[in-house]
C-alpha cells in the first residue's frame, strides 16, 4: 500500500469520481428513455424525471457484484493509487465528454474500464491487468448487444403473434401503458449496473489509501452517493443521443418500444447479478436493432448502427491511451 494522499485531495478525487458518474447518467439518459420518448409514450422532460427516479433507488434491487468487479477484478486493488484513478477518471471523461459533443452514444463502461486498463499498465505493466475480469467484461461486451437483439427479436415475433387478432389502435393502447413499466425496469437496471461502476472505483480508491479498512468493501456513503449522482446526470439529459436511439436507428412503436426496452432488462438484470459491467447503450441499440429487424431489415438504419458498433472497438483503447497519458502527467504534480 502506498502513502496516503492527502485528505483534500482525496475528496477533491471523489468528487471528480461522482462528476464522472454525473456525466455517466447525462450520457446515458437516452439509454432509458430513448424508446418511450420516440414512441411518444411520455415528454421528454417527464422521461427524463421517471427515468432519473428509478436509476435512484436501483441500490435496494441489486447486490453490489458490479462494483466488487471494477473494485478489484480489472486491475489488481493492491497496485491501485490515487495517481491510477486520476489517470483512468480523465481517460473516462475525456472519452466521454468527446463523444456526448458529436452526439454519438459510445459507451461509458467501456471508457471507464479502459481508463482502469491504461493507467494501471502506466502504473505497473501487464502484471496489473486482472484477465479473468477484464475476459469476463469483454465477454459481456460482445454477448450484451447480441443477446439483447436475440431476446428482443423474439419478443417482438411472441406479441406480434399474441396480438394477431387485436386492432392496431387496440394494441397501441395496451403497450403505451404496458411501456411505463419496461422502461422503469430499464431504468432500475440501468442505474443497477452503471452505478456501480463508480462505487467500485471510490471503494479502491478509499481501500488504497487505508481508509475502507482491511478488506475491500463499499461504504454505504459511497453507494448513495454514486446512486444520487447518476440520477442528477439523467435529470440533465442528453437530447442529441435521444436523437440517435430513438429514432435514427429505427423507428419505434409502443409494441417495439416495449419489446426493446423489456429484452435490454432482462439482460441488464441477468448482468448485474453476474457481477458484470456491461455497456447499457449495447444493450438498448442491439435490442432496438432487434425489433427493428423484426418487422424487416431495410427498418434499420444499419449505416448508423456501424457507427456506433465503431464508437465502441475503439473506445477502450482510445481511453485507455489518454488515461496512460492522465497517469504520466499527474506524476509531475504528486
Amino acid at each position: 500500500m502506498e502513502a496516503t494522499l492527502a485528505f483534500p485531495a482525496l475528496v477533491a478525487l471523489v468528487v471528480v469520481a461522482l462528476a464522472f458518474d454525473f456525466l455517466n447518467g447525462m450520457n446515458d439518459a437516452a439509454n432509458s428513455i430513448a424508446t418511450i420518448v420516440s414512441t411518444r409514450v411520455l415528454r421528454p422532460h417527464y422521461a427524463v424525471a421517471w427515468a432519473a427516479f428509478f436509476n435512484f433507488v436501483a441500490f435496494l434491487v441489486f447486490g453490489l457484484h458490479v462494483a466488487e468487479t471494477i473494485g478489484r477484478g480489472i486491475v489488481a486493488a493492491d497496485i491501485v493509487n490515487a495517481r491510477v484513478i486520476f489517470g483512468a477518471l480523465v481517460g473516462a471523461i475525456v472519452w466521454q465528454i468527446t463523444t456526448n459533443r458529436f452526439g454519438i452514444p459510445s459507451s461509458s463502461s467501456h471508457a471507464l474500464i479502459g481508463g482502469l486498463i491504461g493507467a494501471g499498465l502506466a502504473k505497473a505493466g501487464i502484471d496489473a491487468v486482472v484477465w479473468g475480469g477484464v475476459f469476463k467484461t469483454i465477454a459481456g461486451i460482445v454477448l450484451a448487444p447480441g443477446l439483447g437483439l436475440v431476446i428482443a427479436l423474439f419478443l417482438m415475433l411472441l406479441v406480434s403473434w399474441l396480438f394477431l387478432r387485436w386492432t392496431p389502435l387496440g394494441a397501441d393502447r395496451v403497450f403505451r401503458r404496458a411501456q411505463f413499466v419496461s422502461a422503469s425496469l430499464y431504468a432500475l437496471g440501468h442505474g443497477g449496473n452503471d452505478a456501480q461502476k463508480t462505487m467500485g472505483l471510490i471503494a479502491v480508491l478509499l481501500y488504497s489509501q487505508g481508509y475502507g479498512g482491511a478488506r475491500f468493501h463499499v461504504p454505504i456513503w459511497v453507494v448513495l452517493s454514486c446512486q444520487a449522482a447518476m440520477a442528477l446526470g439523467t435529470l440533465a439529459g442528453g437530447w442529441r443521443i435521444v436523437k440517435t436511439m430513438g429514432s435514427r436507428i429505427t423507428r419505434l412503436t409502443p409494441m417495439q418500444g416495449f419489446c426493446a426496452e423489456t429484452g435490454g432488462s432482462i439482460m441488464l438484470f441477468t448482468a448485474t447479478e453476474l457481477g458484470i459491467p456491461v455497456s447499457t447503450t449495447h444493450t438498448i441499440t442491439g435490442s432496438i436493432i432487434g425489433v427493428g429487424a423484426a418487422k424487416k431489415a431495410s427498418a434499420v438504419r444499419w449505416s448508423v448502427a456501424r457507427g456506433i458498433v465503431v464508437a465502441w472497438i475503439i473506445t477502450i483503447p482510445a481511453a485507455g491511451a489518454i488515461a496512460a497519458l492522465g497517469f504520466f502527467l499527474s506524476g509531475f504534480f504528486s
